[in-house]
């Protein structure tokens, strides 16, 4: 048995087709153009290609799209300035900091200055409690990809067994939030769990985010199984390059499971396609519209 490969590429676009035809609705009705606002601190590499794809694919979906690059070494009061800034601006209806943000900044207060209706990475202490209440919000862009991803191989999540392993404000608790909302059965687990591997074994949905690359071995999971893998790490090959691989020993998991996302080409795409979203949704919000139909 070969497992199905769950392709983010595909679903991504025909995600980022779907937001595209809103925003040109909602322009037309509405005189509405959703904006959103990426601001990067400092020249991480990894980041700048994150903020690159960001801004081509706002302008490719008709929003507007605002970059604001700072310096590593900003004061904190500037960039908290910059944010109360883009907060009062009528033409952003998302705003979104970069992270990790560099050295002697306070990441938590920086989120926290963010107005929560424009919070697009669903970060804010309010979207938070709001999501952890069961309440409508703004949820962060990683684990809202996770659930697209895995309801395309299963339209419907009730009751079935679900594994999130990494517990991170980023991925691992919006995620076990948001799978209690499709009313599936959700364990959460971590590097201090106990006998992870059996743990794995009685889940028929796995989400491995931890960032330990390979982790997640073929012998943990349960027989067709549907695994989405969330880890993403550089490993160096023969020829001197680098390759990207998951926290998924991934050829192991193809002969065991039903449905696995690949990395990369799974969870990474669908991230940036769910920012759109959510910015499409922060936008009818604040201007009072019915939320649209992504």
């Amino acid at each position: 048995m070969t497992a199905q490969i769950i392709d983010g590429k595909i679903i991504a676009a025909d995600l980022r087709a779907r937001v595209a035809d809103e925003v040109a609705r909602v322009k037309r009705d509405h005189g509405l153009t959703p904006g959103l606002a990426v601001v990067l601190v400092g020249n991480d590499p990894a980041s700048e290609v994150y903020v690159r794809s960001k801004h081509k694919q706002t302008q490719a979906a008709g929003m507007a799209s605002f970059e604001h690059v700072l310096p590593a070494d900003v004061a904190q009061a500037d960039l908290l300035a910059l944010i109360a800034k883009l907060n009062t601006d009528p033409a952003v209806h998302g705003i979104l900091v970069q992270l990790p943000l560099p050295k002697g900044l306070d990441t938590e207060k920086v989120i926290a200055a963010i107005d929560p209706a424009k919070d697009v990475d669903g970060l804010h202490p309010h979207n938070a409690g709001r999501l952890a209440g069961g309440l409508p919000a703004l949820s962060p862009c990683t684990p809202l990809g996770c659930i697209i991803l895995t309801k395309s191989v299963h339209p419907s999540l009730e009751g079935m067994n679900a594994i999130v392993i990494g517990r991170s404000n980023l991925v691992g608790r919006p995620l076990v939030q948001l799978l209690l909302n499709e009313n599936a059965t959700v364990t959460i687990a971590h590097s201090r769990s106990r006998d992870l591997p059996s743990l794995c074994r009685q889940a028929d949905l796995v989400y491995a985010a931890v960032g330990r690359a390979e982790m997640v071995r073929g012998d943990w999971i349960k027989p067709g199984a549907t695994v989405i893998d969330v880890g993403i790490t550089r490993v160096p090959t023969a020829e001197g390059k680098t390759r990207l691989i998951g926290d998924v020993a991934f050829d192991e998991a193809m002969k065991v499971a039903g449905a696995v996302t690949p990395v990369p080409g799974g969870v990474g795409q669908m991230t940036v396609a769910c920012l759109l979203v959510n910015t499409l949704r922060a936008a009818c919000a604040i201007k009072g519209l019915p939320a649209p139909g992504v």
